[in-house]
Formats: structure tokens, C-alpha cells, sequence
């Protein structure tokens, strides 16, 4: 003890209703309490009410004013609990005194529960002295615990030590009469003070109680009249989390915070702390540490003056789940002094609590949030105060907008930090939440946003993501279609996920899978490599418009939707996917190959959302076809001419049609090989490579449709009108004269069949040519598809695109790709 009474290295505790909730748990408090006295350190301890005890006072203070007799049953309850408590912890021999006194406390709070049934009435001041028994009760059964086990403790009712004034329900401390009584007895208690917490008591000694989560409070004004050591608010959580960890599973602890960055998160949500705790610590600099009692080896979070200066410059998020915003506008309110001041004068008149404010540099606006159980009587006393500018139309009509929430990114770096805002705004427009209103101080700890409520949970993750692990990007993953493509992409997924979250950090995590078989959904992930276990175990019947609604409605932060299938009805869903604000990546060419009117619309979605559409394996299997002549266009280059075989089928057959083989054999031999479809009259027929041509000229900005495009046909009649495949091949026998009449002329001339599609004066044809060996596409072999661009840039020598135009792995390949390119623009 100091010469002026102020005892060091004092440490003070405050344990809260989980922590004393249970006979384990307070066994846990009396363990960590040794373990601080024998590090010759001295504590005192202030406790809460047993977890839930509080509000069972409240409501049977409210059952006996309505002269209800379930209040006894559920006094009868905490008894019982408190008895069943003690009997657990004390030896026999101690028990009986115990339970003697718990009765005592009880009947005296049964007693004036009874007075307030005779008289129908309940008071402030007689409901915070009915809310005060719980921390009465607890305190004094871990005093008996603590002595039993050979701690040398008093018990202290803080009533006696902490003055206030009559404001019930929330009293204001009488810090100069408190300090002096807790200094002054201190001096003279030397065992370690067990403290009741949350009450405290009026000059008349009238019980007051010092609002909701006092507890934290009462430690506080302790420890800063002490002039303590360290506050330590030991929990049920490793200290002040970055988020709420039920709203954001990748949460984790903030080693330590400024007194201001945790009041900024405390106001905004962070229910750790209350509040006012900071207060007495703020004044005396007692640094204030969050701990939990059920992993005490962990350092939880330091509250101090200062911050970390080298950690994150956001130091965490907060939120309020529901707010009301009401705007007030009007020409009127331009220029005009007083505004704001009568505005805000009427709502603190009312008690009306301001959480957020936001005006425009116009003037012409004001808006703030409030809680919406306020939001009817702010609207009405507003309408009144401004009656006379409403009735002129000077004002707009005042507006409530309910069902929305507000989010905090605080931290005392941000204002060294430029960027902050840019990365917030953009992590959330990213993912299609609309930001309502704005504000932030002058001082920059805060910036806080109001978005729809349904969006709080997506918006939280999100902003998480870009402030705490930009490190490491999350992807969700909706994927339709397991077949030969599908199936190989999980696999490709699997093999490289390793590598993406070390080399790209970004993690791909599998939450929603589709097939013949079922669908499922995992928020926590479905794993790459086991699906076809978890979709038989957990999967329900595939429904296409059930797949759409559950993934929309998970409203996941960072989602891309894959398509793996040849689906007509899948892309049908795409636009409200893509208005979802999630981005599509498919090698389904129905929607692009579509009526040119329904492309456009995918593409303006997608721009307007701000989200990704990538279908490069729409055309060329994995080859760089697509992007290849994005990029020549978007760096200025014109299209002269574009050439290409897209089909590695055709593909096969042309380059491997060479005199003395049959052109039926050379098909059946495709067909055998499975290049073909089980009718090789639709890659004949040239229409799958219509629709890739046409893609490619839309990409080009050609308005065209599948009508527009030129196509030779090169089956005879006969063989068009053949009724089965078997009839098929033998139209091919007796017409071999049509083909090989065909490869004659072209060998004559030094030339080869190519079948080949070509775009050229905003023209779309597609036709069996010959081409000689000055022709890039002369040398193709075995099913390989080739893009030639001629372009301004490359006239001379065109651009060529060369390689596997079909199969599983390339194809799974590009899809994999368009997936990964979906997050490199991800702030």
C-alpha cells in the first residue's frame, strides 16, 4: 500500500453469468482466482447474477405487479438452483449455514414481491431493488465456495461503497463519494473482496442499479479508484472478436484496442464490454483486459489507452441488427438556420436515442437512425415540431424506412490509411449490397453504413474478408452438372486448392452441388473429393428452381454459379442469378448461342451488378478463343476476319479423310472413338458450330442470330433424311462418290478439306472448303480446333489459336480457369 492508500499491483475481476452459471464453472472462477493470489498478487472480484437470473427477477417483478401467482414458481426455480448450486460446492458441513442465509436473502425478496402484488404497482427504484438480489445471491454463495477452499475473502454488498444518484434503472455514479469510500475501506480490508456487482445505492441508501451489464461497470469504478493494476472482464469468449462470431465464423480475437476503438465497437454491437466500463478506466489509464473463463490460458484482448499501431489498420466490425432511418427533407431547409438543432432538440425531449446521423453538404436533407420501437413517436413529434413548414411544402413528407441495419469498421489507423473507404464500398458493391446512408467523423475511428437487413450477414463477411483476411480471398461455389466435365473440375479443384490458398491466397469452398442425383447445400463446405458420399447421405431431389432460390437466399458473400451441364432450362435462371450479384461461369452455350436480345440482357446484368459472366469454354474447350478476341478489341485492335474449325469432331474426320479411305469409315471410326454424338448427323449438320461462331461474332458487337448464320450443307438428301443411324451410314456407302469427288478436286489442286467457319464483313458462313498450304489450318491433325483473327494488328500474319478443342480435362480446365480470373479483380 502506497503513502496515499492506493493499493498496487492490485488486480480486479469481474466475472460474468455464464461464468458463475454453473457448480464446473464456478469451480473455474475459484482456480483462476488462486492462481492470481499465488503469484503473490491481490484481486478483488465482482460477480454478476447467475446466467439469466436477471431477467427471471424482472419478469416476476412484472407477473406479481399483475397479480399473477407464477411469479412463486418461478422464484421457487432460482431457489432450487441456487440451492442445488451450494449443495454441489460445500461440504456437508457448511451447507446447512449456507442454505440458511441463500433462504433468508430469498424470503426478503419474496417478501416484496408480495408487496408488489398487494399493490399492483411497480416502481423503478422497487424494480432495482428486485434486480438486485441475483448478484446478492451468487456473490455470497462463491464467498463460501471461496473460503471453503482456503481463500482468505470478505463479502462486500457494493451498495454500501457505491453512491449514486436516483435515476432507477441506470443511476449516475457519485464518483467523488464513491472514490473516497472505496480508498478509505480498502485501507482497512486487507482479504480479497468479494463484490456484488451491478448495484449500488443512493445517500439514503435506496438501491439503484447501474443499467444493463453494470457488473463491468462496478469492476471499472472499482479498479479506478483503486488506481488498480489491470481490469480484467473474464467472459465466455477469447476477448473482442473482429465481428460477431454468429454472423462471421472466420471472427477472430483483436490482441488489443484503444479505449476508443472499444467504445466505438461497443455503441456499434460488441456486446463484450458495456459501454460505460471505459469510462473511470479512460480517466485513470487502467488498462482493461478481456479474458475467458473457459480457456484462461488464452490472452484474450487488451484495452489500453493506445493501439497497436502496426496491426490492422481496421481493428474490427460492429453492427446493430435492426435500425429505422427517417429522412427529413425539403427546399426549406436550405440556408435555414436552426434546423438540425430544433430536429435533434425534440427527439432528446422525447429520450429518443440518435444512432447514427448523416446531412448532405446541400443541406437539403437530414436523415438518422433510431431504434424502430422509437420510429413511430419520432415520426409523430417531428410532424408536429415542423407542422407549419410540412403544411407549406417547405418540407417533404418525414419517412420511416425500416428493416435495415448499420455496420462500423472502426479503428484509430484508418485515419492514416488511405483506401479505406474505397475497399469497403467495394467489397460491398462487389456482392450487391446497397449501402442506404453514410457517416463518418472528422476524427475517422468510425465509418459506419446502413444496408438492407437482409444483407447484414453477407455485408459482414464480405467487409471481414477484404479487412482481416485480404490475404486470402473465399470463394463460394454453386456448382449444377457432375458429368464427364463436371466431375473432373471438382477433381481439378481438390488437386489444387493446396496450392491456390498458398500461391493465389484463394480459397475455393464448395457450398452448393447439383446432379441427377440431388442437391445439398453446406455453408461450412462440401468436400471436393468426397461429394458423391455427402450428396447420397445428405442430398434431396434436384430441383433447378430450388437449386437458384436456396443460393440466392444463402446470400453468400463472393459466390460464383457454375453450369456444367448442356441445360436448356438452367440458363433460363441466369439473369436473376447475375442480379443476385452472383457471377456465372459455364461452358453451356445455350444462353450466348440464345436470341441475340436475351445475350444482351446477361451482359448488361452482369455489367450493371458489377459481378462476372465467363463462358470462354462456350468456345474451344480450354483454348484462349473468347478472351483472346476480348483483348485484341479492348486494346483497339479491329476485326478484319476471323476463321476457325470449332468443331473437333469435323475436325477428325476432315483432316483424317485422305484418299483410299471411305468417308463412312472415317466417320464410323469418330464415332467408335466417342467424338461424335450418338447421332453424328448433329456435328454434320454443323450447327454446334454455328452457335460457336456466332458467340464469337457477338463478342465482336454483331447483333446477329442463329437464322443469320450461312451453313453448307454437306450430307446429301439422302443421308439428311435417313430415319436411322443405321440407314444413316448406308446412305454414306452408297454416296461415297459425293465426298470423294470432293477430296479428288481438292488433291488435284494441292489442297485438303477443312470444315471451316468464318466471319468476315458481318457475315456469318460456315462451309467445306479447300485450302492450300499457305493456309494456317492446312497442317491441323487429329481432333484439334484452330482460331486464325485477322485483325489491323495481325493482317499480315494472323493470330492463331491452336490446341485440344474438346475432352473432359481441357474443358474442366477452362471452367476452372474462368472460375480463378472471377477473383483476381477482388479488392
Amino acid at each position: 500500500m502506497t503513502n496515499s492508500g492506493i493499493i498496487l499491483r492490485m488486480k480486479v475481476l469481474k466475472f460474468g453469468g455464464t461464468s458463475v452459471g454453473s457448480v464446473e464453472n464456478i469451480r473455474t472462477i475459484i482456480s483462476i482466482t488462486k492462481g492470481l493470489l499465488q503469484d503473490n498478487g491481490k484481486v478483488a472480484v465482482v460477480f454478476s447474477a447467475m446466467g439469466g437470473v436477471t431477467n427471471q427477477l424482472i419478469e416476476m417483478a412484472n407477473l406479481a405487479k399483475s397479480n399473477s401467482p407464477a411469479f412463486t414458481e418461478i422464484l421457487a426455480t432460482i431457489e432450487k438452483r441456487h440451492f442445488d448450486t451450494a449443495k454441489a460446492l460445500l461440504n456437508v458441513k457448511y451447507q446447512s449455514k449456507v442454505i440458511a442465509n441463500l433462504k433468508l436473502t430469498l424470503n426478503e425478496l419474496e417478501d416484496i414481491l408480495h408487496g408488489i402484488s398487494l399493490l399492483k404497482e411497480l416502481s423503478k427504484r422497487t424494480l432495482d431493488l428486485v434486480m438486485g438480489f441475483g448478484e446478492r445471491l451468487s456473490t455470497y454463495m462463491v464467498y463460501e465456495a471461496m473460503r471453503q477452499e482456503g481463500i482468505e475473502c470478505e463479502f462486500l454488498d457494493s451498495r454500501t461503497l457505491i453512491k449514486t444518484d436516483d435515476n432507477f434503472g441506470s443511476a449516475r455514479v457519485n464518483y467523488n463519494l464513491t472514490n473516497n469510500n472505496v480508498e478509505e475501506y480498502f485501507k482497512t480490508h486487507t482479504k480479497t473482496q468479494l463484490i456484488t456487482g451491478f448495484i449500488g445505492s443512493t445517500e439514503n441508501n435506496e438501491t439503484t442499479t447501474l443499467g444493463r451489464g453494470g457488473s463491468d461497470y462496478t469492476a471499472a469504478i472499482i479498479g479506478a479508484a483503486l488506481q488498480c493494476e489491470e481490469i480484467q472482464i473474464w467472459t465466455d469468449v477469447d476477448g473482442m472478436m473482429t465481428a460477431d462470431p454468429k454472423k462471421v465464423k472466420k471472427a477472430f480475437t483483436i490482441p488489443k484496442v484503444s479505449y476508443i476503438e472499444a467504445m466505438e465497437l461497443s455503441h456499434f454491437g460488441a456486446k463484450v464490454i458495456y459501454p460505460p466500463t471505459l469510462q473511470p478506466a479512460f480517466s485513470k489509464n487502467i488498462p482493461i483486459r478481456i479474458l475467458n473463463t473457459f480457456n484462461p490460458s488464452h490472452e484474450g484482448t487488451l484495452v489500453s489507452k493506445n493501439t497497436d499501431k502496426g496491426g490492422y489498420p481496421v481493428k474490427g466490425l460492429s453492427s446493430i441488427s435492426e435500425v429505422a432511418l427517417l429522412n427529413v427533407q425539403g427546399s426549406g431547409m436550405v440556408g435555414e438556420k436552426g434546423v438540425a438543432g430544433r430536429l435533434f432538440n425534440t427527439l432528446a425531449k422525447h429520450n429518443i436515442n440518435i444512432i447514427l446521423i448523416t446531412q448532405a453538404s446541400s443541406e437539403h436533407s437530414i436523415c438518422f437512425a433510431i431504434d424502430p420501437q422509437d420510429a413511430e413517436l419520432a415520426k409523430n413529434i417531428l410532424d408536429e415540431e415542423f407542422f407549419i413548414e410540412l403544411h407549406n411544402k417547405k418540407l417533404d413528407k418525414i419517412l420511416i424506412e425500416k428493416n435495415l441495419s448499420v455496420i462500423a469498421i472502426v479503428g484509430e489507423n484508418m485515419k492514416h490509411t488511405p483506401g479505406i473507404s474505397g475497399k469497403m464500398f467495394s467489397a460491398l458493391g462487389r456482392n450487391g449490397v446497397n449501402v442506404v446512408a453514410i457517416a463518418q467523423g472528422s476524427s475517422e475511428y468510425n465509418l459506419s453504413v446502413v444496408v438492407p437487413k437482409t444483407d447484414l450477414a453477407k455485408a459482414m463477411n464480405a467487409l471481414h474478408d477484404s479487412f482481416f483476411l485480404s490475404e486470402t480471398k473465399t470463394m463460394n461455389l454453386f456448382v449444377v452438372g457432375t458429368g464427364l466435365i463436371g466431375s473432373t473440375l471438382l477433381q481439378q479443384i481438390t488437386q489444387q486448392s493446396a496450392f491456390l490458398e498458398d500461391k493465389k491466397s484463394l480459397k475455393v469452398t464448395l457450398v452448393g452441388l447439383a446432379n441427377q442425383a440431388g442437391m445439398m447445400f453446406n455453408e461450412n463446405g462440401i468436400s471436393t473429393s468426397g461429394w458423391k458420399e455427402e450428396i447420397e447421405n445428405n442430398g434431396v431431389e434436384t430441383n433447378s428452381e430450388e437449386f437458384i432460390k436456396t443460393m440466392i437466399s444463402m446470400n453468400l458473400p463472393n459466390c460464383v454459379f457454375v453450369d456444367n451441364t448442356a441445360s436448356k432450362e438452367l440458363p433460363s435462371f441466369y439473369e436473376s442469378i447475375l442480379n443476385a450479384s452472383i457471377s456465372i461461369v459455364t461452358p453451356n452455350k445455350t444462353a450466348n448461342s440464345g436470341s441475340y436480345k436475351d445475350y444482351l440482357k446477361l451482359q448488361n446484368a452482369a455489367n450493371k451488378r458489377g459481378v462476372k459472366f465467363f463462358y470462354e469454354t462456350n468456345v474451344g474447350a480450354g483454348l484462349p478463343v473468347i478472351n483472346t478476341l476480348k483483348d485484341q478489341l479492348l486494346s483497339g485492335d479491329r476485326i478484319i476476319r476471323i476463321e476457325a474449325i470449332l468443331s473437333g469432331t469435323l475436325s477428325y474426320i476432315f483432316n483424317n479423310f485422305k484418299p483410299g479411305v471411305k468417308f463412312k469409315d472415317v466417320v464410323w471410326e469418330a464415332k467408335q472413338k466417342g467424338y461424335t454424338e450418338p447421332d453424328p448427323r448433329d456435328d454434320l449438320s454443323g450447327l454446334d458450330v454455328a452457335r460457336k461462331i456466332l458467340i464469337l461474332s457477338r463478342e465482336t458487337g454483331l447483333p446477329l442470330e442463329l437464322a443469320d448464320i450461312q451453313i453448307e450443307q454437306i450430307l446429301p438428301e439422302s443421308s439428311v433424311k435417313a430415319k436411322t443411324i443405321d440407314e444413316f451410314f448406308k446412305t454414306l456407302e452408297t454416296e461415297n462418290a459425293h465426298f470423294e469427288n470432293k477430296l479428288k478436286k481438292a488433291e488435284s489442286e494441292g489442297k485438303v478439306l477443312r470444315f471451316i467457319a468464318k466471319l468476315e464483313n458481318d457475315k456469318a458462313t460456315i462451309s467445306l472448303q479447300s485450302i492450300d498450304s499457305n493456309h494456317p489450318f492446312y497442317a491441323l491433325s487429329g481432333s484439334d480446333n484452330i482460331i486464325s483473327y485477322t485483325t489491323e494488328r495481325y493482317k499480315d500474319r494472323p493470330l492463331v489459336v491452336k490446341g485440344p478443342g474438346a475432352g473432359a480435362e481441357v474443358t474442366a480446365a477452362g471452367v476452372f480457369a474462368d472460375i480463378i480470373n472471377v477473383s483476381n479483380n477482388w479488392a
